[in-house]
Order: structure tokens, then C-alpha cells, then sequence
């Protein structure tokens, strides 16, 4: 159940930043910084229970590898950041990271 929590606490990761991308192009400014802080609070709450089983280094590893991978993601496919071999290849070397701690747990 603790992976279960972590992949929660991951999702609700991505949703802070993406609010608060939201809130600076978005008329309903303090509607999106709510939902940022919303995604925060109950990122930390699942992220708090995944650690109750999972070693701290690694959940906090992985909550932070797939937050930020995804994030990525949403930025060049919705906000227009810049994909290129460089940025991709590091978005790919996160990933590797977070299934080696995943499965070298």
C-alpha cells in the first residue's frame, strides 16, 4: 500500500506547480493558487504515508523524479517549453533513477 500512497503523493506533486503555472496565465488567479495548495497539502499527507514503509531517501527520491519528470511533460506539451536532446535526456536519466530505487529497494 505505501508504493500505492507514493504514486498518490507523486500525482498531487505535479499538480502544485501546474496551479501555480495555471494562476499566472489564468484571470482565476487565486482559484489556481488554492488548487496549488490543495496538491501540496495532500502530496505531503500521502507522501508521509509511503514513508511509513518505504526508506525516506527513496520515497523521497521517487516523489520527487516522477513530480518532476511529469511536470516536464505538462510544460512541453501544454505550456511550450523547449524539448530538446539535452532536456529529454535528462527527463529520461530521472526516470531510470526512480525505477533503479524502485526496484533496488
Amino acid at each position: 500500500m505505501a508504493w500505492f500512497y507514493l504514486m498518490i503523493a507523486a500525482v498531487f506533486e505535479v499538480g502544485w506547480p501546474t496551479g501555480l503555472k495555471m494562476a499566472e496565465a489564468s484571470a482565476f488567479k487565486v482559484g489556481w493558487i488554492v488548487f496549488a495548495l490543495a496538491a501540496m497539502a495532500f502530496s505531503g499527507v500521502f507522501l508521509y504515508l509511503a514513508q511509513k514503509e518505504i526508506p525516506i531517501g527513496t520515497a523521497y527520491a521517487v516523489w520527487t523524479g516522477i513530480g518532476a519528470s511529469c511536470t516536464f511533460l505538462i510544460g512541453v506539451l501544454f505550456f511550450h517549453d523547449v524539448l530538446s536532446l539535452m532536456r529529454g535526456l535528462g527527463v529520461l536519466l530521472i526516470i531510470s533513477g526512480v525505477v533503479l530505487l524502485k526496484y533496488g529497494h
